[in-house]
């Protein structure tokens, strides 16, 4: 047995046993509402929250919202109309309740924990399908640098870092970025949304591009105007498969 392995040995036992008294000193909460937990070893989220966080309704693959594709076509009422440069929309469930509060959380800093919590939730509660999308990377939705200079803190990178970890997939980040600054996409109605992120992304010049199969991370997918527009800089930038994966949806793409 090399060094190396022995060293491992001895450690693996003492971090097991430190991480037991450090709970007996600091007893681990649900990051989401505080209730104690009888481990750390048993993750962030209690098992009330994590059940309501996961909503398995039936979705439609192509847009990701609650109406069911016609068998024919593959589309929905919500996005048999729609050109849409994404393949799939994987979702972790609707846009309300519970799940909407975690959202609006982990845009602070603060809450950071829980967005690595929702991260780990979102890549365990939708393994199988997002391992029958065959990615080769996962791209996180870039925040432009001056608000990220104000809020400290890109909720999607953090998915996307901890959804790479769990895919056991790298982390290409650098394929997509902001090409200037827009205003809030909630701050808008839905008819200013598509025009307001017009333009908004460019991806460079990249030897793993073309014939990639990505997945685009986002939080929240509303009106699908800006998860788009990053598919279509992705998809004419030569990238073969762009599929969407959000912990939120909200009904419709109007």
């Amino acid at each position: 047995m090399s060094s190396v392995h022995r060293l491992l040995d001895r450690v693996s036992p003492v971090r097991k046993w430190l991480g037991v008294g450090l709970d007996l000193v600091f007893p681990p909460a649900c990051c989401y509402c505080h209730t104690q937990l009888e481990s750390s070893a048993d993750g962030l989220l209690c098992l009330a929250c994590r059940e309501e966080l996961v909503d398995n309704r039936a979705t439609c693959p192509r847009c990701g919202s609650g109406g069911l594709p016609n068998q024919a076509s593959g589309t929905c009422l919500h996005c048999h109309d729609e050109k849409l440069y994404f393949d799939s929309v994987v979702r972790l469930g609707r846009y309300e309740g519970t799940l909407r509060t975690a959202v609006l959380r982990i845009k602070s800093q603060r809450h950071r924990a829980l967005a690595i919590a929702l991260g780990d939730l979102l890549a365990s509660a939708r393994c199988e399908r997002l391992l029958s999308l065959e990615a080769e990377a996962i791209v996180p939705i870039p925040m432009h640098w001056s608000r990220r200079l104000w809020r400290g803190a890109n909720s999607r990178e953090v998915l996307g870092e901890r959804l790479a970890s769990r895919l056991q997939l790298p982390l290409a980040a650098h394929l997509l970025a902001r090409s200037r600054r827009t205003a809030p996409q909630a701050s808008l109605p839905p008819t200013r949304r598509l025009a307001n992120v017009r333009g908004a992304f460019r991806a460079g010049t990249h030897p793993e591009l073309p014939g990639a199969r990505l997945l685009l991370v986002d939080d929240i997918m509303t009106t699908g105007a800006t998860v788009n527009e990053a598919a279509k800089t992705l998809t004419r930038a030569g990238a073969k498969v762009v599929a969407i994966i959000v912990l939120a949806r909200a009904e419709g793409l109007g």
